[in-house]
């Protein structure tokens, strides 16, 4: 009898002190870093373990060359020191462009080829109507036939139709299209700069919301290989009956897997509708049968873990199922990822711990 009574008082110390220890495993798969700002970050894009940049509110852009040790505050390209940076894209440490987006001229390029020392703008909306949502390049090589690191500028609908322009590394605007259709009040969001994924030249699929529904649409090219004809639209399970919810961030590793992740930013805790995954590249979708735990902004691949990363304001998932089923990483406040890294609020910036794999997550 005592034997057993001590047996249960040893288990439910042992499982109280497991419930007080998980927040602190799961915040732990993130070791912090030191942004050296307050910005409120959506841009980062991690080159490779050690090189990676960031940018964000005020004019702010930071990088790193060792891993997260020390983050570099870049000089504000002239004349915007007011801008949103919401996304960057880098070829290394020297090279990178960075979006800022906002209503009319709000929304630029600017682009540095000496380590972020000086900024040449590449380009300005000049329509008072548009609204530029992501700057995304070529991240594999998928082995399709025209350019193989051109990337896309991608904005809101001006006269009904997605602002698409097609750009070179080196900053040539190489085509300037209107190839896919919107509905009415459909948009994509600025949220991580990851509302577009290319696959190569003109082949690109872009995620879309609002109050007609989540929908991806798939380049003409990428398509039907014809760049006369338009996007094919595909509808998703993904929530998305209001302005503020929708698809936020689509990802392939693949010609044929990839991810979409969303949902409703003013509803952080919803997580119905929050994931889906194709396995024929984009011409179908399937929701997640066990989602990640909020609206996600943003979802990576991680090829060296073989896992998917999703993060939003109230955390991150990680699957190693490719987007079918997704457990809790962390409750933290996160807008962007790209493996190693993501980024938030308040110059949030975590880098994932080599060994996060080896901690079991709830």
């Amino acid at each position: 009898m005592h034997v057993a009574m001590h047996c249960r008082a040893i288990g439910l110390a042992a499982l109280i002190a497991l419930f007080l220890a998980a927040p602190l495993l799961l915040q732990a798969q993130w070791q912090m870093q030191d942004s050296h700002t307050t910005a409120g970050l959506r841009g980062i894009h991690a080159v490779n373990d050690a090189v990676a940049w960031a940018s964000g509110t005020e004019g702010t852009i930071l990088r790193t060359q060792d891993g997260g040790a020390h983050w570099q505050s870049c000089t504000t390209p002239a004349g915007s020191e007011k801008l949103d940076f919401r996304g960057v894209w880098a070829w290394g440490a020297e090279n990178a462009m960075v979006l800022s987006s906002g209503p009319g001229e709000l929304s630029r390029v600017y682009k540095t080829s000496d380590g972020c020392a000086h900024w040449s703008e590449e380009a300005r909306n000049h329509d008072k109507e548009g609204f530029w949502d992501a700057l995304v390049f070529q991240s594999l090589n998928f082995g399709l036939p025209g350019g193989t690191r051109n990337g896309v500028l991608m904005g809101d609908p001006v006269n009904g139709r997605f602002a698409i322009q097609v750009i070179s590394p080196e900053g040539g605007w190489l085509v300037d299209e209107r190839a896919c259709a919107a509905r009415e009040g459909e948009a994509a969001f600025a949220a991580s700069n990851s509302a577009a994924f290319v696959f190569g030249s003109q082949r690109y699929v872009i995620a879309t919301g609002g109050k007609a529904g989540a929908r991806v649409l798939l380049s003409p090219l990428l398509a039907y290989n014809d760049t006369q004809k338009e996007c094919l639209a595909v509808q998703l399970p993904i929530a998305g009956d209001s302005e503020s919810s929708g698809a936020f961030s689509v990802v392939f590793r693949d010609l044929k897997h990839g991810v979409v992740v969303g949902g409703d930013y003013k509803k952080p805790d919803e997580a119905n509708g929050t994931a889906a995954r194709s396995d024929d590249g984009g011409r179908h979708w399937t929701a997640a049968s066990k989602p990640p735990h909020g609206y996600r902004s943003a979802v990576a691949w991680y090829p060296e873990a073989k896992v998917w990363i999703a993060v939003g304001t109230n955390g991150s998932d990680i699957s190693r199922d490719d987007g079918n089923t997704w457990q809790a990483l962390d409750d933290g406040k996160w807008n962007a990822v790209s493996p190693p890294f993501a980024a938030g609020p308040e110059g949030r910036i975590g880098k994932l711990r080599p060994d996060f794999l080896k901690t079991k997550q709830r």
